[in-house]
């Protein structure tokens, strides 16, 4: 955080001089404060700087876990492929048969007896 923090040190001396602190002194205890507060505090570029490379590594974390959730989705995949042909579960095969059924015709109803026989047609 190598940024230059704004702070009006020719004030503070000024400030501690009225107050009755030698000048020397006072000139001291501003220089101490101003690599106290370059040190210590960030600015809004430094927390800037800091939430790009946060966005970045999140971006980049996200990536990785998709690409490991998918590796294990292949693997479970396989395990179960490969658990089904070592152990394949028992089955009953049933053949059908190859020949044709064969169906008979439904049967012909006779006349009913009530009814007479039609007449023949009279020649002309």
């Amino acid at each position: 955080m190598s940024t230059a923090v704004i702070f009006d040190t020719h004030a503070y001396v000024k400030k501690l001089r009225d107050a009755g602190v030698d000048e020397r002194q006072a000139e001291v205890q501003a220089d101490a404060l101003v690599s106290l507060v370059e040190d210590r505090l960030a600015t809004k570029k430094d927390l800037s700087e800091v939430e790009t490379n946060l966005k970045r590594d999140m971006k980049e974390m996200e990536l990785r876990m998709v690409i490991k959730m998918g590796a294990m989705i292949l693997a479970s995949v396989g395990l179960i492929i490969g658990f089904l042909r070592a152990f394949p579960m028992p089955v009953q095969i049933v053949h059908q048969s190859t020949t044709q059924e064969i169906r008979q015709t439904a049967p012909v109803p006779a006349p009913s007896p009530a009814l007479p026989a039609p007449s023949p047609a009279p020649a002309h």
